[in-house]
């Protein structure tokens, strides 16, 4: 059976999570799991770069 949250829920939810962990904490949270997509992201954009770059010294080849 699928959960399914509404307004009122996650409200709830939201609440319970700042008073456990603090507005701040949550902050730093946001930001280091932004920054870890960030490089992620990168590191997939690298991925690409390499592979092109690969197939175009076998064309040349």
């Amino acid at each position: 059976m699928p959960f399914r949250f509404g307004t009122t829920e996650l409200i709830i939810i939201l609440v319970i999570v700042i008073l456990l962990f603090g507005v701040g904490r949550i902050g730093k949270i946001a930001s280091e799991l932004g920054s870890g997509i960030r490089a992620f992201r990168d590191g997939l954009n690298k991925g690409d770069e390499n592979k092109d770059t690969k197939q175009e010294q076998e064309v040349k080849s």
